[in-house]
């Protein structure tokens, strides 16, 4: 699947827009994306270091218009959590010297509607 498939649409919320702070951003995600998927696409479109990913479903509402009942879809929430403090990595390399990576994360994502 693309990115664009996994994530559908942000869940804004007053909790959802509290977790920003802490760098947890909510998302309503594909009913077949699994947390790793779920990861690498939001690293993609939003160019983030995604740190975890929690993921729960949500179960439809019964909803009656009239005296017709039906039923709400059932859909998956996923709470990632970003790296808001990203620093470089340095490891040894053979022989010995010091490689530093600095990959240019971003420490929020600005395209999310709650920010």
């Amino acid at each position: 699947m693309r990115p664009e498939d996994i994530i559908v649409a942000p869940v804004v919320t007053e909790k959802s827009n509290d977790e920003i702070q802490f760098g947890k951003y909510t998302f309503k995600v594909n009913k077949k994306a699994t947390k790793v998927e779920i990861a690498k696409a939001v690293e993609n479109l939003f160019g983030v270091k995604v740190l975890n990913v929690n993921t729960m479903m949500v179960k439809g509402k019964e909803k009656r218009v009239g005296r017709s009942i039906g039923k709400t879809s059932d859909w998956k929430k996923a709470i990632v959590t970003i790296d808001t403090d990203p620093k470089e990595v340095s490891y040894m390399a053979k022989g010995g010297k010091v490689t530093k990576i600095s990959k240019k994360y971003k420490d929020s994502i600005d395209e999310f509607v709650g920010a």
